[in-house]
């Protein structure tokens, strides 16, 4: 289940700057841009957001991966 969490971040990543983009405007996105200071590559276009899905995967699966192994070892301590 821990890859989930990391398809449902790279999603959210992906449909939020498509979203943007379509929307379009004079400024697109400069809060959401900001994820560009993390994720090397990343800016608000369609190449970016494959890029955020990318990298909000990856970000998704270790959180959930640790999230997970902390879950995992605060049983096993409530068990002894």
């Amino acid at each position: 289940m821990v890859w989930f969490l990391g398809i449902v971040t790279g999603l959210i990543i992906f449909i939020g700057t498509n979203w943007l983009v379509l929307k379009g405007g004079r400024v697109v996105g400069p809060h959401l841009g900001l994820l560009g200071q993390y994720f090397i590559g990343y800016r608000v276009t369609f190449l970016g957001s494959l890029i955020g899905l990318a990298y909000g995967f990856v970000c998704g699966f270790v959180g959930g991966w640790m999230l997970a192994w902390v879950y995992n070892l605060i049983l096993s301590l409530k068990r002894h």
